[in-house]
């Protein structure tokens, strides 16, 4: 009868016990996809991150562009252009 009394007066302490071993064993089973599903997510590229990475890359062009063309301007304006630089057409803009 003693036995049983101990034993139910440890149950609430054993089951945070169990408890906590249940919860590491589901940790310890679904780590490796949570690993695999990161790897995945981290080498794929959705259609969204790739359109924003074009449009970037458009407006880094036409940055570009309107630095070249502001600089052809100038040439042309002091004189100094250089052979592909078309100041008849420029200067039209």
């Amino acid at each position: 009868m003693r036995n049983a009394y101990l034993i139910l007066a440890a149950l609430p302490l054993i089951s945070g016990c169990v408890g906590t071993i249940a919860k590491t064993a589901v940790d310890v089973v679904t780590l490796p996809v949570k690993v695999a599903s990161a790897g995945v997510d981290a080498v794929t590229t959705s259609q969204k991150e790739a359109d924003e990475k074009r449009g970037r890359e458009l407006r880094k062009q036409d940055e570009e562009r309107g630095k070249q063309l502001r600089m052809a301007q100038e040439r042309c304006r002091k004189g100094k252009a250089l052979p592909t630089d078309d100041c008849a057409a420029i200067q039209q803009r």
